[in-house]
């Protein structure tokens, strides 16, 4: 599966060079397939350069069951398997200058691969990856928007015209594809009033967002029944949880008959669960990992299903190109957007997860596999446009902000 997901990293994904004012953009080409080294061969690359791989987490730690425990888990199982030497680097708080110290405690104790999870990193490539261009930096889920805030670029700027750092690979996802999948198979699993609690009106939680009306549309229409399907639609205008938001989730669960809350966005889920655990029977969907683990803190079966980016995979792979095969060139200076890449949909770079979903006869394992391939064929299409809700025929309760 390694090999495959090698070869077709980059069908159907959108790709940006990263490029400086004034300099001529760089072409690169798409990940060919390449060999697989067995496990445990020498670290030493055909360049005769050892790479030693080092992962900084954002402002949480690698026990959050997220994106920090997520990435954390796939490069100590690459680096264990290939006898690479592996580091992990807490920063000592929230900050840009917290974790710009860990990159540099990184960098002087040798590591020259450094993988870092989540957008608040951006400030972070823009101030230390020309520092050191010796350093090979690979960043999930920090996009374009959050390279131009970083570098100060105008509104509108092309980041193709303002930002470049050839050692950096930034992979970001195809939201709006998780986000459908999650909102098809809630409403095919019986769910009719459904909630979408967002973080902060940014793209990405946008993307998951609007993604999620359209599959909870499409599966409503499929069933004959989307004058019956409704959903409260909001954002908390940040990334945690607190006692307005939750007041707000219990008047959705206990007053407006909310049954699911697809909750994006850090830790807002907390306020979509502490609701739910109040009624009987208040679900959740989980973001970006497989959050059953911590959602169904808060009772028992509480989360039917998470809407997923595939980080281990993308680690997995760029970290094998990288430090294998000695090829970071096929990602160097770019951005690119993940997606499926197969019919199969554990091959994916978004996906649900087939162990914690709550399958049940409106919506099976093979009704997922089947409405995958159909979205990988073409058949099955996902708007990622943000500038407005999307046109559906199921009822849509745009509340804007809560706070």
């Amino acid at each position: 599966m390694k090999k495959r997901l090698m070869a077709v990293l980059m069908a159907g994904v959108m790709v940006l060079s990263m490029v400086g004012c004034g300099k001529k953009e760089k072409e690169t080409e798409a990940p060919a397939e390449t060999a697989t080294l067995t496990q445990n061969e020498t670290e030493a690359t055909t360049s005769g350069e050892t790479y030693r791989v080092a992962m900084i987490t954002d402002y949480g730690d690698i026990t959050d069951q997220s994106f920090n425990q997520t990435t954390y888990e796939a490069c100590k199982a690459f680096c264990d398997a290939n006898g690479v030497d592996f580091q992990y680097y807490k920063p000592t708080g929230d900050s840009t200058a917290e974790r710009v110290s860990s990159v540099d405690q990184a960098i002087a104790e040798g590591y020259n691969v450094i993988v870092m999870p989540g957008y608040a990193f951006a400030e972070t490539i823009v101030q230390r990856s020309e520092m050191y261009p010796d350093a090979k930096f690979i960043a999930l889920d920090v996009a374009e928007a959050d390279l131009l805030s970083a570098a100060g670029a105008a509104e509108g700027t092309d980041v193709k015209d303002c930002y470049y750092s050839d050692n950096v690979f930034c992979a970001v996802y195809q939201e709006e594809l998780s986000g459908y999948l999650a909102g098809y198979a809630a409403v095919k699993m019986g769910y009719e009033h459904l909630g979408f609690l967002g973080g902060m009106a940014v793209p990405a939680v946008q993307r998951y967002g609007y993604g999620f009306v359209q599959g909870a549309n499409a599966a409503a229409v499929e069933l004959g029944g989307a004058d019956l399907v409704t959903i409260e639609y909001a954002y908390g205008n940040q990334f945690y949880g607190d006692a307005d938001i939750t007041a707000a989730m219990d008047t959705w669960y206990q007053t407006n008959g909310v049954e699911i809350v697809f909750a994006c966005g850090g830790g807002i889920y907390t306020s979509a669960a502490e609701a739910a655990a109040k009624v009987d029977g208040g679900k959740v969907i989980g973001v970006d990992t497989d959050q059953a683990a911590v959602i169904d803190a808060y009772g028992e079966g509480m989360t039917v299903t998470s809407a997923m980016k595939g980080l281990a995979a993308t680690v997995d792979t760029v970290l094998t190109e990288t430090v294998l095969s000695d090829n970071f060139d096929l990602y160097a200076g770019q951005i690119m957007r993940l997606g499926l890449v197969s019919e199969n949909p554990e091959e994916n770079y978004v996906q649900l997860p087939l162990e914690s979903t709550q399958w049940n006869d409106g919506f099976t394992q093979d009704d997922y596999k089947a409405l995958v391939a159909a979205m990988y064929a073409g058949e099955v299409t996902v708007s990622d446009d943000t500038s407005a809700m999307p046109e559906v025929e199921i009822t849509v309760n745009d509340q804007g902000n809560i706070k």
